[in-house]
């Protein structure tokens, strides 16, 4: 009977083995379904999804900090720290961009998408249009119309106006597929058009880009969160290709 015992006990230990890897493939099936194709672009440790515009810096002046958010820092820049507009490693197409954003007094930033990465673009606005993160009621820029928070800059105004109060963070999301634009602040649509139709091109002859070639007409590129010279944080960055 021990004998008997013995020879059953390797069988016992490849079934337990088994029924485990099977709990852990389904534990795996389920985490990724849950993920449901959305990519981390900013992990909280490190900027290594991202780098300076035109450059192979990750932009010292852009610090992680240790709650998980990503800072430009003003006063590291005028310390000598390198800045500029931090761009996506990737480009990307059709997709949906969640993220969350705080800004600091008196302070002007933006999400800018679809730009082109080329040495012949000295900036990432020249090519890409901007979801606009700024102050309010502290930034002069901010009384112009187009050009408040969750607005898409310069082109249309965003609806309701429903940006937090200063120190507090908003969520935003950026979703682009197959023409069709929405721009979404705190829950809310904001902004919705379709891109590089007649009207598309009306917004642009009717706006400051009115002279600036290919800006708003590329259907491919990188993500930009803009050094516009103010602290800005941005945490929760996230990205799902559609």
């Amino acid at each position: 009977m021990k004998k008997f015992i013995i020879a059953l006990f390797p069988v016992a230990l490849l079934a337990c083995h088994t029924a485990n890897k099977t709990t852990e493939d389904a534990k795996a099936a389920k985490a990724s379904k849950k993920n449901d194709g959305w990519q981390s672009l900013f992990n909280g440790t490190s900027k290594e999804s991202w780098h300076v515009y035109n450059s192979k810096s990750d932009g010292a002046a852009w610090k992680v900090l240790g709650d998980g958010v990503l800072y430009l820092d003003p006063e590291a820049k005028k310390n000598g720290a390198g800045g500029g507009d931090l761009v996506t490693n990737d480009e990307f197409e059709n997709f949906d961009l969640k993220l969350e954003w705080k800004i600091d007094s008196a302070g002007n930033s933006g999400i800018i998408f679809l730009t082109q990465e080329d040495p012949k673009y000295a900036q990432s606005y020249l090519t890409g249009p901007e979801m606009q993160i700024i102050d309010n009621n502290g930034h002069h820029d901010a009384k112009i119309n187009k050009h408040r928070a969750g607005d898409l800059y310069d082109l249309i105004a965003s609806t309701p106006e429903n940006v937090h109060p200063l120190g507090q963070w908003n969520s935003i999301e950026i979703v682009i597929n197959k023409g069709q634009l929405d721009l979404f602040q705190n829950g809310a649509k904001v902004v919705s058009t379709t891109m590089w139709n007649d009207n598309w091109k009306q917004l642009m002859a009717n706006s400051k880009f009115k002279n600036w070639v290919g800006f708003g007409m590329f259907q491919k590129g990188r993500i930009a969160l803009q050094d516009h010279g103010n602290g800005v944080a941005f945490r929760n960055i996230q990205i799902k290709r559609l």
